[in-house]
């Protein structure tokens, strides 16, 4: 058996509990080797590849 509430919710508070559940949008954003779309801070799940925002290419390191 379940528990009887023993005080009645009203309307405002019952909404805000609810405003909660609702679902939010998903960022999908596209894969710069692949053109794929993918999820931010993730690996590219049709390339494999993951490339930061804001990182800068390194310069390979040359011959002396």
């Amino acid at each position: 058996m379940g528990g009887v509430p023993t005080k009645h919710h009203s309307k405002s508070k019952v909404g805000r509990r609810r405003s909660q559940l609702a679902l939010r949008k998903v960022n999908v954003v596209v894969c710069p080797t692949c053109k794929g779309p993918t999820l931010p801070h993730r690996i590219c799940p049709n390339c494999g590849t993951y490339v930061k925002s804001g990182a800068k290419p390194k310069a390979a390191p040359s011959a002396k």
